[in-house]
C-alpha cells in the first residue's frame, strides 16, 4: 500500500480480480489489489477450458496475471480485508475505507470485490484430503482427466441423479451411491438403468486410499466399492464478509429444487446495490469457471472506469465553472 488513496481497490486476486486490475491499470487508474492468497482452485493440478491457457497450473496462471497487471502499474499486496466502509461524502466525490485484519487501511474511490467462494464438502472422512484430485464436482473441469475410469457419484441431495447422468458422458462405468440423498423416482431409476448407471444403497463412511491414490469408497456395511474418482455436490458459499460489511446480504441460489449455495446479486456489469461497489467472479456467480471469472472481472472494470470518467467529468465541469 504505497499511497493512501487509490482510484480502485480490488479485494481478491484471483482470475476476476487480476483481470479487473489489468484493465484498470491499462486505463491509467491507480489500482491496489489486496489478496489473501487462498485461491479456490489451488488443489487442482491444471486449469481447463481457458482458451489459450488450457492445462496451465492454477498457480502459474495467477503468477502470469500478477506480472501482467503489475507491468501496467497495479500494486498487488498480500493481506486479508476485514471490512470496508463508506466515507462521508465531502460534496465532491464518494469513497471507501478498506481495513485489513492486521490494522492497515487505505482509501478508494471505487471498490471491486472478487473474493470468490468456499466449497463446503459433505461430512465424509477423507473427502477434503482428495478434493481437487480424485474428489471432483465439475465434469467440464475434470471429466476429460478421468474419462473411461470407474466413477462414483455421492448422493447428498436431489441433484445426484442429474450428476450421475451427466458424468456418464465421460465414462460407461458410473455408480450412484445413494448415501444420504433422496430415493430416486421410478422415472429416474429408469433413466439410470437406460444409461447403465449402477445404484448402490447404504451410507458412505470413508474413502480407500493406497499409495496416495483414491481406490474406492467404504460403505457402512463394510463393503468396499472400487472407484477411481468420486463426484460430490459441494455447497458453494460466497466469501461475502467484505460486502456484508457494506450492507449487502447474500441470497440463496437454487438449482433443481435444491439450494446449492449463496451469492451476492449484481447487475450484468457486476454493479451492486451499493453505489461505487462492484463484484465479480464466484462471489456473485457460483458456477462460473476461471475463464468466465476473468471475463466478469474485465466487464466490471470497464463499468468502474466508466463511472470514474463520469465523476471526473462532473468535477472538471464544477471546477471550470468556479
Amino acid at each position: 500500500m504505497e499511497q493512501q488513496r487509490y482510484d480502485v481497490v480490488i479485494v481478491g486476486g484471483g482470475a476476476a480480480g487480476l483481470s479487473g486490475a489489468l484493465a484498470l491499470a491499462r486505463a491509467r487508474r491507480s489500482v491496489l489489489v489486496i489478496d489473501a492468497g487462498e485461491p479456490r482452485n489451488a488443489p487442482a493440478s491444471h486449469v481447463h477450458n481457458y482458451l489459450g491457457r488450457e492445462s496451465t497450473p492454477p498457480g502459474e496462471l495467477l503468477a502470469i496475471g500478477r506480472g501482467e497487471a503489475a507491468g501496467y502499474g497495479a500494486e498487488i499486496v498480500e493481506g486479508r480485508v476485514a471490512s470496508a466502509e463508506r466515507l462521508p461524502e465531502d460534496g465532491e466525490e464518494r469513497g471507501f475505507r478498506v481495513v485489513t485484519e492486521d490494522g492497515r487501511s487505505v482509501e478508494a474511490r471505487r471498490l471491486l470485490v472478487t473474493t470468490g467462494l468456499v466449497d463446503e464438502l459433505p461430512p465424509v472422512p477423507g473427502l477434503a484430503e482428495r478434493w481437487g484430485r480424485e474428489v471432483l464436482h465439475c465434469p467440464y473441469c475434470h471429466g476429460h482427466e478421468v474419462a473411461d475410469r470407474p466413477i462414483g457419484v455421492l448422493a447428498t441431495g436431489p441433484l445426484a441423479v442429474h450428476q450421475a447422468l451427466m458424468w456418464r458422458q465421460w465414462s460407461d462405468d458410473v455408480t450412484l451411491f445413494l448415501h444420504t440423498g433422496p430415493e430416486p423416482t421410478e422415472e429416474e431409476y429408469e433413466q439410470l438403468a437406460a444409461r447403465g448407471v449402477a445404484v448402490v444403497d447404504g451410507e458412505v463412511t470413508g474413502l480407500e486410499v493406497a499409495d496416495d491414490r483414491f481406490t474406492g469408497v467404504t460403505l457402512a456395511s463394510g463393503r468396499v466399492v472400487p472407484r477411481e474418482a468420486l463426484v460430490v455436490q459441494a455447497r458453494f458459499t460466497a466469501r461475502s464478509a467484505v460486502l456484508e460489511s457494506l450492507g449487502l446480504e447474500p441470497v440463496a441460489q437454487e438449482m433443481g429444487g435444491a439450494v446449492i449455495g449463496s451469492y451476492i446479486p449484481t447487475d450484468p456489469t457486476g454493479g451492486t446495490e451499493v453505489p461505487g461497489v462492484w463484484a465479480a467472479g464466484n462471489v456473485t456467480r457460483l458456477t462460473e469457471q476461471v475463464i468466465g471469472a476473468a471475463a466478469a472481472g474485465l466487464m466490471a472494470a470497464s463499468a468502474v472506469n466508466g463511472d470514474l470518467i463520469t465523476e471526473d467529468t462532473r468535477l472538471a465541469v464544477a471546477a471550470r465553472r468556479a
